[in-house]
């Protein structure tokens, strides 16, 4: 079988599911029933990349996939898109989007493309370069998305040493009181040193994200 044939396969697996001879459990899923799964499912494919296992890796990217096959049959059945929409849409984006490769622009460096990349974004109507950082991402890394986007320089580990003397200095000041407008500040002023800490490492070429799920891990293996 070719790749569309398989792929077409997979698309008609999951009308089927979805039909009236189908799965119940599948009929009765929704866009928002299966966040929980897209979300669990990337977050596998993740932790298959990190254990190096190509077999797991290409079955957990096979469960991220049926995802958007999902999606795209319930957005079907409603009459609002397909799965070739979808299929279309994110064609015309890569293509629009590396004009130096489907076009004749040119391009000599990654900062170069970075840079153009985001003036495509505009163009298709992006209000500020830090529209599409989702909501939902994990703190540290929407922090550093976020920094990124906005093109905001990494912060010098003098300049973080400074932001934790402020943090430092709204702890003392507590002087052993803690009433709620004080650890309100005191919340602030600790969200501000985690953001400052993730633009730190940045300047470290540090992925803070990876650098924490890594010290999780640790933390796992000395406590069994």
């Amino acid at each position: 079988m070719t790749i569309g044939e398989k792929f077409e396969r997979l698309v008609e697996i999951m009308a089927r599911l979805r039909s009236e001879t189908g799965c119940i459990w599948d009929r009765q899923q929704t866009h928002a029933s299966l966040r929980q799964y897209l979300l669990e499912e990337a977050y596998e494919v993740l932790e298959a990349i990190d254990q190096e296992g190509d077999n797991e890796l290409s079955k957990e990217l096979g469960d991220l996939l049926l995802q958007a096959v999902f999606h795209a049959q319930i957005a079907k059945e409603e009459g609002r898109f397909d799965i070739a929409i979808v299929i279309e849409n994110i064609s015309e984006k890569m293509i629009r989007r590396h004009p130096h490769v489907f076009g004749d622009e040119k391009i000599n460096s990654v900062a170069e493309q970075k840079a153009r990349w985001e003036e495509l974004k505009k163009l298709e109507g992006k209000q500020s370069p830090i529209d599409g950082v989702p909501k939902a991402l994990p703190a540290l890394q929407r922090a550093a998305r976020l920094q990124q986007k906005a093109n905001t320089p990494a912060m010098s580990w003098q300049q973080f040493q400074t932001t934790m003397a402020e943090f430092e200095s709204a702890i003392v000041s507590s002087d052993g009181h803690a009433s709620m407008a004080h650890q309100k500040k005191l919340h602030e002023a600790y969200g501000d040193l985690l953001f400052a800490l993730v633009a730190a490492g940045r300047g470290l070429e540090l992925n803070a994200e990876d650098a924490l799920r890594e010290a999780c891990e640790k933390f796992i293996r000395t406590r069994r």
